[in-house]
């Protein structure tokens, strides 16, 4: 099993920046594609970002591209999502979510998710 715990979410302005990480435990971390998705009220789950096993190869949702960026430490077991400019419109609980290789924007396709942690970007 693969555990995930993420942290960092909270409340900021529009315009600011929040880093969210997730700490990965149970398995190989190296083994797995991680991927960040984002749940707001009423709307299904949208992939934000994903990385491959050793960060060579990253994608992003087209609503967050140019503004987040995911990486990892392989070494630490952890991955990261930066996010810069944001905007009320990415106010959502922000999920963590892990895969055997290769990377994947589908949310079904993920086995192993953590409890969510929520961002909230005031106007």
């Amino acid at each position: 099993q693969v555990q995930l715990v993420e942290s960092g979410g909270g409340l900021v302005q529009a315009g600011g920046s929040l880093t969210l990480s997730c700490a990965v435990s149970g398995r190989t971390f190296s083994n797995y594609a991680m991927g960040w998705f984002r749940q707001a009220p009423g709307k299904e789950r949208e992939f934000v970002a994903t990385i491959s096993r050793y960060g060579a190869t990253t994608y992003y949702g087209d609503s967050v591209k140019g503004r987040f960026t995911i990486s990892r430490d392989n070494g630490k077991n952890t991955v990261a999502l930066r996010m810069n400019s944001l905007k009320p419109e990415d106010t959502a609980v922000y999920y963590c979510a892990a895969k055997e290789s290769p990377t994947s924007q589908a949310t079904h396709e993920y086995p192993y998710w953590g409890q969510g942690t929520q961002v909230t970007v005031s106007s």
